[in-house]
């Protein structure tokens, strides 16, 4: 959030900042709601404005998951590549063009007074059938982009700061913060 927040009138802050705290439990049923239960936790903590996301990968075949589980696709307590090793598991065999995916992304920015807004970022890609790449984490080495013939560990961080769901979401929250 730094990198493409630079340049905004905004000091960024994470919550280590602020000392230790209890892992906030993302028990909600939507990318929202666990965005939310996120800020809304930090601007209680803190006093101050938050931004919190949640983001995960959609899998069209897949019929949305891993969605929300993204990070504990494989159980609780799991790695990035036991993650992806359950993804290329189950994806096995499936046709090229039945591989569709999208990284998703919502931001919530939230007031201490209550109020928040959100924003909502995706970036579509395809399921490869084998991991490239060493730039990234997460689901990055599977998710390629056939615009760009690569995938999403395969892109130098700044131009995935360009690119991806986060930046997308990241720019509209700049415009909102600007006023356009």
């Amino acid at each position: 959030m730094g990198a493409i927040t630079e340049g905004l009138p905004v000091e960024i802050k994470s919550l280590a900042d602020y000392g230790p705290q209890a892992a906030i439990i993302e028990d909600g049923l939507t990318f929202l709601e666990n965005a939310l239960k996120k800020a809304r936790g930090a601007a209680r903590l803190t006093g101050e404005i938050a931004l919190a996301d949640d983001s995960g990968l959609e899998v069209d075949f897949l019929r949305g998951a891993p969605g929300i589980n993204s990070a504990r696709y494989a159980g609780p307590g799991a790695t990035d590549e036991l993650n992806l090793r359950k993804l290329l598991r189950e994806m096995t065999g499936v046709p090229y063009e039945q591989r569709g995916a999208c990284f998703v992304c919502t931001l919530v920015l939230y007031h201490p007074d209550g109020t928040y807004q959100s924003f909502d970022g995706a970036w579509r890609g395809v399921i490869s059938a084998e991991p490239k790449g060493e730039q990234g984490f997460g689901y990055d080495p599977v998710f390629f982009l056939p615009e760009l013939g690569k995938t999403a560990a395969e892109l130098p961080p700044a131009l995935k700061n360009r690119l991806s769901h986060r930046a997308e979401a990241m720019n509209k929250l700049k415009e909102c913060l600007l006023g356009k």
